[in-house]
């Protein structure tokens, strides 16, 4: 075989999904790069933000770009995994990150294993990955559930599963739902578990917050959502006080106590809250009841 005929170490396998930028175009790598400049078709969730991408990265594609979504993938699959048994060079790209992680992908891939056409990944940013590193939260095993279910069944139904999860969970959410689930989960599981929401991540105005679900609830209250969102939940054995800890109630005994002694209100629970992974919130008015409780007289 001489040195022309020899394959391209790029395209060893016709059929390339390739994760982009999911913000910082610093992130973009060599290899998506070369894929991008050499790809024969570019199979894209938005031809338009590929675009986009391409023009930002100062690439010109000869490749033919072609729309790869939610609603076409199960038809133009075959067409694709047709074009790479021929010889074509296909490379599939999502809005940001892996393709085929809640992004389209699966069933190409499933088609191409299926019809024996070679299929690899060129690796990059992942906003999964990306958002439980920065959680705080365990990172040795985790469970990645997709975006958090619009419909109330199948809502209730995740929330099940997660009640138990001893794993930390990485769920997506629009930036208009995000406080509507983080409250609905802070209700549902417990104001207590931990976890983290993360957005814009690797951009200029990340930012990440992290506390009790309850506290989060709170923050995100009547915040102006912007940006994507990622969810890490801690797990159900990461919860603090989980099995044996002391209840908001007792907590709030707690809290009545100190301010007895002379410190305020507000700081107490503040400082138990902080302690416990309670929200500081809930706990005052638990404390204030208890309070008034205490300075009831008694009814005969």
């Amino acid at each position: 075989m001489t040195t022309d005929d020899a394959p391209d170490p790029l395209w060893e396998a016709p059929i390339v999904l390739a994760a982009t930028p999911i913000g910082n175009l610093g992130d973009t790598t060599d290899r998506l790069r070369r894929l991008l400049e050499t790809a024969e078709i570019i199979a894209c969730e938005d031809t338009r933000r590929t675009r986009h991408l391409l023009q930002a990265l100062q690439i010109t594609a000869t490749g033919r770009l072609v729309s790869l979504h939610e609603h076409n993938e199960a038809s133009r699959a075959a067409e694709l995994v047709q074009a790479a048994a021929a010889g074509t060079r296909v490379l599939v790209v999502s809005d940001a990150g892996m393709p085929a992680v809640s992004d389209p992908g699966y069933r190409l891939i499933s088609a191409a294993v299926s019809a024996g056409v070679g299929v690899t990944v060129a690796p990059g940013a992942s906003a999964v990955t990306t958002a439980l590193a920065l959680s705080g939260l365990p990172t040795d095993a985790f469970t990645f559930a997709g975006f958090f279910p619009r419909k109330a069944a199948l809502r209730a139904r995740l929330i099940e599963r997660l009640r138990g999860e001893e794993w930390t969970i990485v769920l997506f959410e629009s930036p208009h739902r995000i406080a509507a689930t983080v409250a609905e989960l802070a209700q549902q599981l417990g104001g207590r578990r931990q976890a983290a929401v993360a957005r814009e991540l690797t951009k200029r105005y990340e930012e990440v917050l992290r506390g009790s679900l309850s506290e989060l609830a709170e923050e995100l209250a009547g915040t102006a959502a912007r940006g994507e969102y990622v969810l890490v939940l801690a797990g159900a054995d990461a919860e603090p006080g989980h099995g044996e800890g002391p209840s908001v109630e007792e907590l709030a005994v707690q809290v009545v106590d100190r301010a007895e002694a002379g410190e305020r209100l507000k700081a107490a629970a503040k400082a138990v809250g902080a302690a416990h992974g309670v929200s500081a919130s809930e706990l005052f008015d638990a404390a204030v009841e208890r309070r008034r409780a205490r300075q009831s007289p008694p009814v005969d």
